[in-house]
């Protein structure tokens, strides 16, 4: 008897750093879809040191969403990078999917890369903005990053910090283990490292809302110095190490 599922199963998390005002509303947006969506789905909290009240939250969203909801907690906080590694690795199921825990995307779209990879037999289907609400200075520079990363690389791809991505666990566990942590590199890192190992890549454009509640903390001085340093430290490493 066929299935009436689009997909056997799939993980999902959310990083997330003060977003007590957001991540119910993602959650239990994020849960209705994959009731649907997936025969076998986890949700994965990950609380990358939040001050504010997010804990006692994605507590209680545990106990609502039990057994299919986990939280991993960071103490202290390890940046963008180190929240999105937990999530990678810390996933159980063959199909993995992440977005980030403000709201900004339509998680029902899911569906959409489900179907792309169905069609394309990717292994990596990566979203692209079809309109991105945030401030112009900041798609500027994100296509500055993006064209230091196609010279360095050889990597094109649309929008490659886009925080929605449906991903093959094969590719987290065959590729060498990710290294970005407090800066946003480690997007650009999963991408490049999965481009090496021959690994297929296709993209889908993706809906993108302002944000409502909280503050983004990833155009921080610090983080795009380590973004930097992160980025040059693996083209070094792939261009010059015997490793």
């Amino acid at each position: 008897m066929k299935s009436s599922f689009l997909i056997p199963q799939l993980s999902v998390f959310f990083p997330t750093y003060n977003e007590e005002k957001n991540i119910a509303n993602t959650v239990n947006k994020a849960a209705t879809v994959l009731k649907k969506v997936a025969a076998q789905w986890e949700i994965i909290i990950v609380n990358d040191g939040s001050k504010d009240k997010t804990a006692q939250i994605a507590a209680s969203l545990k106990k609502k969403y039990a057994p299919n909801l986990r939280v991993i907690t960071h103490n202290p906080n390890r940046g963008y990078g180190g929240a999105l590694q937990s999530g990678l690795y810390g996933a159980k199921y063959q199909w993995i999917t992440f977005t980030d825990s403000d709201g900004q995307f339509d998680f029902s779209e899911i569906t959409k890369l489900i179907k792309k990879q169905q069609q394309t037999g990717a292994d990596i289907v990566a979203g692209y903005y079809l309109k991105r609400q945030v401030p112009q200075m900041v798609i500027f520079t994100s296509k500055i990053w993006e064209l230091i990363v196609f010279i360095l690389f050889g990597l094109k791809v649309r929008d490659i910090d886009c925080a929605f991505k449906l991903i093959n666990k094969k590719v987290i566990d065959t590729i060498p283990r990710l290294e970005s942590e407090r800066g946003a590199f480690i997007t650009s890192e999963l991408l490049i490292k999965a481009k090496k190992a021959g690994f297929k890549i296709t993209q889908l454009g993706v809906k993108h809302f302002a944000r409502t509640e909280g503050q983004a903390t990833g155009r921080q001085l610090k983080v795009i110095i380590k973004s930097f340093s992160d980025l040059f430290r693996l083209w070094f490493k792939l261009n010059f190490s015997r490793a």
